[in-house]
Parts: C-alpha cells; structure tokens; sequence
C-alpha cells in the first residue's frame, strides 16, 4: 500500500470536503482507502492511503487529466446538456438512478469517465433525500452541475508536476464555481464594489479544491442548520491511526463518534438576490462535546 499527506485547512469548509473527495475517489481507483486529518503539527495535513504503489493523490489527479464529462439522464427523460456542449448518456431501462428525474438539465448527475474504463459519478446537487443537497450556486433551470465540473477540469489542466504534493493551492481565473472555497466569494455589499463591473479585476479560484470537493459531497454532506449556516466535523487520523470512508461520512455530519474529532460551523450569505447563489462567509470552531 502507498501513503501520503498533504496540506489542509480545516477552516475551509471546501478542502475538508475535497480530502472526503481524494478518499472517495482513491477507494473507487485503488481499493482499500483509507484516511485522517493529522493536525498533531504547526500544519493540518489529510493523510491518505490505499492499495499499490502509487501516490494516491497523484493517481487521482491522474484520473481527473484523463477524464471526461458527460450528464446522465434516466431513462426516458428528454433532459439534456447539450445546450452547454457537455453530452448527455441515458440510462438503460431498469438501470437504478440515484434520485427522481429532475425538473431541470443543471442538476443531472456528471459522470467522470477515462478511455481505460475508470468512472466516478458525481451527483449530490441533484439528491431529493431528507440530506440537504449543498447546492450554492444560483438557478434551478440555470448551468448544469456536469458544466461546471466539465469548466473546472479544463482551467487546472495540464496538471503542473508537484500539484499531488499540495493541490488546494492550484489557482485558476475563474468565473463560476461550486462556491466550495470561500477563497474566490464575496458579497458585493460588503467589499463595497462588484468585481464583475470592472473589466480589469480578474477573480481566482481553486478549481481543483472545487471538483474534489464535489466528489466528496457524493457519499457526505455537513450538517445543516439553516440556509445560511452548516456545520462538519473532521476525525482524527495519524500514519498509523486511518479510518475507511464510512467513518469520515459519518464524522462530516457531525455524528457522534467516539473517535478524536474537531468540529466547525460556517455561516453563508447572499451575494446577489435572496434565496438564490449562496457563499461562504466565516467559518469557527466549536466546543467538541
């Protein structure tokens, strides 16, 4: 088996959902995965591990530079993201899907394929469930989720050589996102100006935090208080101390466990009209119980 770590900010609600995402995905790849926020150091760090000899970060970045993007629609649905040049697949009669036909192109699941056969579903903008869904980007009718990623993938590739060694710090011009990391958001009333009027301000992004955290929200989703404030919990995890997926499922919805974990709680606001795109404004800590 292979392990390595990299670099997280557990204050950032979108690379705590993107590490779920590398361990979701490395389990799909490898097999065996395996994962925990060691924050023993000056430094958090997501340690990951899996079956092979292989970096699993780079074998899942490997994934992302190989994959394509096409929208699934249930059988006998006439939804399609071809509007958006991203090509629609249908499922086979009787083939299960993952919630009911939607109303709507922009929340038809993306399927992440490789000419090798490797595929990853991504698809929790579109769950009806009694889960909240943690879909902040604006309009039901509006850009598919399956765009978006498809967008996503082509600002960070090629992947620069070291991106494996720390990958939420690959920065990108990006104009529409997830709204996963806080980083790239704002509330034109609070910065007293909108970026978007002025031709000369470019808005970075961290599209590579962005698809990993859309991985991750596939299985997990933080607790949700309100439309303005989630909370999630992160477990503790040493080299030799690692907990399989299930275990950091359960821990982001801020399930008890009796395992070491930290909890966080972040707030949201409306940076354009009410009851449409969300983004994240603050995140704290609270009292472990």
């Amino acid at each position: 088996m292979a392990e390595k770590c990299i670099p997280v900010d557990l204050f950032n609600p979108g690379q705590v959902f993107a590490c779920l995402g590398f361990l979701e995905a490395a389990d799909v790849l490898l097999g065996d995965a395996a994962g925990g926020f060691d924050w023993s150091g000056t430094d958090a760090r997501f340690v990951l591990r899996a079956d092979g000899d292989e970096n699993p970060f780079g074998a899942v970045l490997a994934f992302l530079a190989e994959a394509t993007v096409e929208s699934v629609a249930p059988h006998g649905s006439v939804l399609s993201t071809q509007k958006w040049n991203v090509p629609t697949s249908v499922s086979a009669p009787g083939e299960p899907f993952p919630f009911p036909e939607p109303n709507s192109p922009a929340t038809l699941p993306a399927l992440l394929r490789t000419p090798s056969g490797k595929s990853i579903l991504v698809d929790h903008w579109g769950d009806r469930t009694q889960r909240d869904n943690v879909k902040f980007w604006a309009g039901a009718g509006g850009y598919p989720g399956a765009a978006l990623f498809r967008d996503g993938l082509a600002l960070c590739l090629p992947l620069p050589p070291q991106t494996a060694d720390d990958p939420f710090r690959v920065p990108a011009i990006q104009s529409s996102s997830f709204r996963l990391d806080w980083r790239r958001d704002y509330i034109p009333l609070d910065v007293g100006f909108s970026p978007n009027a002025h031709g000369d301000i470019e808005m970075r992004g961290y599209p590579i935090v962005e698809l990993m955290a859309a991985i991750g929200l596939t299985h997990a989703r933080p607790k949700r208080f309100n439309k303005l404030q989630y909370g999630y919990g992160v477990l503790q995890g040493a080299r030799c101390d690692l907990y399989e997926p299930i275990l950091h499922r359960v821990a982001l919805g801020q399930t008890a466990l009796p395992l070491q974990r930290r909890m966080f709680r972040f707030d949201l606001g409306w940076p354009g009209k009410e009851d449409q795109a969300r983004c994240i404004l603050d995140v704290h800590e609270e009292p472990t119980p």
